[in-house]
């Protein structure tokens, strides 16, 4: 199950998107993650938001965002601020 949003609230602040972690693919037990971006992202700069549950094919859950420029962000799921978006993330899921 993949849970997803678009980001439209400015609610995080500092980080330059140069200088996140991006995807790496072929990863061993096929994670689509291999380096983890803890820093804070703004919002603004956050384009879509999509949650994979652990599962077979990774150990781990997995938050990848997708920035406004288009570049792919891993984000780190035991870090608060991502939490938050998380939980943001399922809540709007209920809603629907």
């Amino acid at each position: 199950m993949v849970y997803s949003f678009p980001c439209r609230r400015k609610v995080f602040t500092f980080t330059s998107v140069s200088e996140t972690h991006s995807l790496g693919m072929g990863h061993i037990r096929d994670c689509m993650c291999q380096k983890y971006e803890s820093r804070l992202i703004p919002a603004g700069k956050l384009r879509r938001v999509e949650i994979f549950p652990r599962g077979p094919h990774c150990f781990t859950s997995e938050v990848l965002a997708t920035l406004v420029g288009g570049e792919k962000v891993c984000l780190n799921p035991r870090v608060p601020w991502v939490k938050r978006v998380i939980q943001k993330v399922l809540e709007k899921r209920k809603q629907k």
